[in-house]
């Protein structure tokens, strides 16, 4: 319900004309990722090294989005599990620095969207699809534009990205879960 009333909340404010850069609050932000180490959930999370995103709130399929993310600075929960994910086996972190998101496209509206895009990981691009939803931060007044949340979701299959190291311990699916404190 309360998911419901942001999104109408958006709804009921003033058009705007163009595409707005706005930009991430790293500090608030948060890239989190799942995934299964012998038949257990863990959690872990990745830095967001840059980020440029061009929003367009009244016709959301104008919007596209460029995301750098640190790997090296990556926690996947315990350090055994860290050392080894940075390591060559899967992200291989010392050559591949970066792990960059572009989108390509991005469908829906306000209520809900589907933002399509190619993440390079370990130097291979693949495309992928996460679902997108925008809201008020808490405590802004209705109809505010500037200061917003988006949440990011999906998985993606580590296997597609060559970061397969270590299969009989670590499941191949990696959950996502991208929240992103923006303003303009």
């Amino acid at each position: 319900m309360r998911i419901l009333l942001f999104c109408l909340a958006f709804l009921a404010a003033p058009a705007w004309s163009d595409p707005e850069i706005y930009q991430l609050d790293v500090e608030r932000s948060d890239v989190g990722f799942t995934y299964m180490f012998e038949g257990s959930e863990k959690r872990g999370t990745m830095p967001v090294q840059s980020a440029r995103m061009r929003i367009d709130l009244d016709n959301v399929p104008a919007s596209e989005v460029n995301v750098t993310l640190n790997p090296s600075k990556a926690r996947a929960g315990f350090i055994f599990a860290t050392q080894v994910m940075k390591g060559p086996e899967i992200l291989d972190t010392r050559n591949h620095p970066a792990i960059q998101f572009r989108s390509t496209s991005i469908r829906g509206d306000l209520r809900g969207a589907i933002v399509t895009g190619d993440l390079t990981v370990r130097g291979v691009t693949r495309p992928v699809a996460l679902q997108a939803g925008l809201f008020r931060q808490r405590g802004t007044e209705v109809g505010d534009r500037d200061n917003l949340t988006v949440l990011l979701t999906g998985a993606i299959n580590r296997n597609d990205f060559g970061a397969d190291g270590f299969g009989s311990y670590v499941g191949p699916m990696i959950g996502l879960r991208i929240i992103a404190r923006i303003s303009r």
